[in-house]
């Protein structure tokens, strides 16, 4: 599984701190240079048009909307509805401190770009502090199964050809984990869902240079730093083929698409009854129905 490819150190950890997995100057880097290249969005763009779709169902005005860290102008579909929305972009040092002042937003979007922050509760809870009463977290992130074709085609590879196996793709979180993250950071109202996107490539190394293309190759800091071996790279495209093609000789990759939302709590929210407060039993509404 993708979550148990862990970080290695000499050095103890701070508690209070979790351990660093991506080198977020590394990604703002190669996201830069997946623009300047031309990049490929048709992941970004079906995150646009679904966000979109969303909240044209939010029946409510939005004035101080924000959007973090969507890579390149991936949200340019929203400007027509939320004109004076600002963009936070990654910075130079790859900081994952946002600036904005507390209850200064009533709505905070993000795509794609989540899936490489090393404190996730961390900022979960900065969003939740920079919502006004009732704002709104929508954002996507990628998770679940995703690239789980190309982990274990890599896995397999180097076990058979170096003898071990090192990690090359980003430990994902599961929609259960997302949803009791933002429980944890305080939103009421949490609603996770995910859509899964499967693509199809005439082999392993289109799906790589799609990935470059994105900007989203390995920004791990336990990284490989040494080339991989050719015969390595052409073993896991023959492992790829063999286990994860279709009759036409074509390979699936997939994409799970992790949705949350969640709302800065306010008074006129829905509220969970408190336990005992119902004014009738379920016994009695099933006797109720059996005479019925």
């Amino acid at each position: 599984m993708a979550g148990m490819i862990g970080v290695t150190s000499g050095m103890a950890q701070n508690p209070q701190t979790p351990p660093a997995l991506f080198d977020r100057a590394l990604l703002r880097a190669r996201q830069r240079r997946a623009q300047a290249q031309g990049a490929v969005s048709f992941l970004l763009d079906r995150v646009a048009e679904d966000m979109s779709d969303r909240l044209a169902a939010v029946m409510r005005e939005f004035h101080a909307p924000a959007d973090l860290w969507t890579p390149g102008e991936g949200l340019n579909i929203l400007h027509a509805r939320l004109p004076s929305i600002a963009r936070i972009a990654i910075d130079a040092a790859g900081a994952e401190k946002l600036p904005v002042a507390p209850e200064s937003l009533d709505l905070v979007v993000s795509a794609l770009a989540l899936q490489f922050v090393n404190d996730l509760p961390g900022v979960l809870a900065q969003i939740r502090r920079a919502l006004k009463p009732d704002g709104l977290l929508l954002a996507a992130m990628i998770g679940g199964d995703s690239l789980t074709e190309l982990r274990q085609a890599f896995a397999a590879a180097e076990a058979e050809c170096e003898g071990g196996v090192s990690p090359r793709v980003a430990p994902v979180a599961d929609l259960r984990d997302i949803g009791a993250l933002l429980q944890r950071a305080g939103f009421a109202l949490p609603v996770t869902d995910v859509d899964r996107v499967v693509v199809r490539y005439g082999n392993a190394f289109a799906l790589m240079q799609d990935l470059r293309r994105m900007g989203a190759t390995n920004v791990l800091i336990e990284r490989r730093r040494t080339p991989t071996r050719r015969a390595t790279l052409l073993r896991m495209a023959e492992i790829y083929a063999e286990r994860f093609a279709d009759a036409d000789g074509r390979i699936r990759a997939t994409f799970d698409i992790i949705w949350l939302s969640g709302w800065a709590p306010h008074a006129s929210q829905q509220q969970p009854l408190k336990p005992g407060s119902a004014k009738a039993s379920l016994a009695e509404a099933v006797k109720k129905a059996g005479k019925e």
